[in-house]
């Protein structure tokens, strides 16, 4: 069964994927790099609210670029999935290192 946080944090997740993907294939958008960093930054939040499921959210966001880039025949788009997985155990890493200096 999952608990409410996690479906909060999922459909949150989702979300965040759709908009950024939304924004990456507006024709006048060419900026390969602010979109990466938003889809690390998303799950780097993620991922430090939801530890044990980052792979989770990982996905969740990660995933809507490539869908949408390998229907175009972009495999490159999978790169995306690099940055997400990246970003998503950066936030459990911050929270690990948080979890150790309050001690």
């Amino acid at each position: 069964m999952f608990s409410r946080s996690f479906s909060l944090l999922l459909v949150l997740a989702l979300a965040l994927g759709a908009a950024i993907t939304w924004i990456d294939t507006r024709p006048t958008w060419d900026d390969t790099g602010v979109t990466a960093a938003l889809v690390f930054a998303a799950t780097a939040l993620l991922g430090l609210a939801g530890p044990s499921r980052a792979w989770v959210f990982a996905l969740a966001v990660g995933a809507w670029i490539p869908a949408f880039g390998l229907v175009k025949g972009n495999h490159a788009t999978l790169l995306a999935l690099v940055f997400a997985f990246a970003g998503a155990y950066s936030g459990v890493l911050a929270r690990r290192l948080m979890g150790t200096m309050a001690k």
